[in-house]
């Protein structure tokens, strides 16, 4: 067994989309940065590197790289799977942290399990999803940014 642990933050701004666990939200700002910037979604990426002792998403993903420029954080996600599949691993469970003082993102949660869980390969009822408020405080607090924290757990595959 394996335990990883990922962290990511990107700051919100107009003219972007707010995507979330790959779930686009209605918001008046979304999160900058070269893919979609989904934070929750890299934070996951990380987690799951990490346990396989395989570095970061930007070791990965660099955004000095055009072809990762908008890219999907769900399909970044599906080649980290893979990755670790080819390691000899299997995810046993993800459980990530959104922090993020609005939207509130309660009503989403369960749209950001499936995509996560589908995509990372982790079954459904081992991926759990929280979200809070920083209660007005730091640049979260302030509606300034997002940022995610996510550990999980991998094991070696049978066979």
């Amino acid at each position: 067994m394996r335990i990883g642990h990922g962290y990511d933050v990107h700051k919100l701004v107009e003219n972007r989309k707010l995507i979330l666990g790959g779930v686009e939200i209605e918001y008046k700002l979304g999160l900058l940065g070269h893919s979609d910037a989904d934070v929750l979604t890299h934070a996951v990426c990380d987690a799951l590197l990490g346990a396989a002792a395989e570095g970061d998403i930007g070791k990965h993903f660099p955004d000095s790289e055009l072809q990762w420029k908008g890219v999907s954080s769900i399909f970044l996600l599906e080649k980290v799977r893979d990755l670790i599949a080819k390691k000899g691993f299997a995810v046993v469970n993800i459980d990530a942290t959104i922090i993020a003082q609005s939207p509130n993102l309660a009503p989403f949660i369960p749209e950001m399990i499936t995509n996560i869980a589908i995509s990372s390969g982790c079954p459904q009822n081992a991926v759990n999803i929280k979200a809070t408020t920083e209660e007005g405080l730091g640049f979260t607090g302030k509606g300034e940014g997002i940022a995610a924290h996510c550990v999980c757990l991998l094991k070696a595959k049978e066979g």
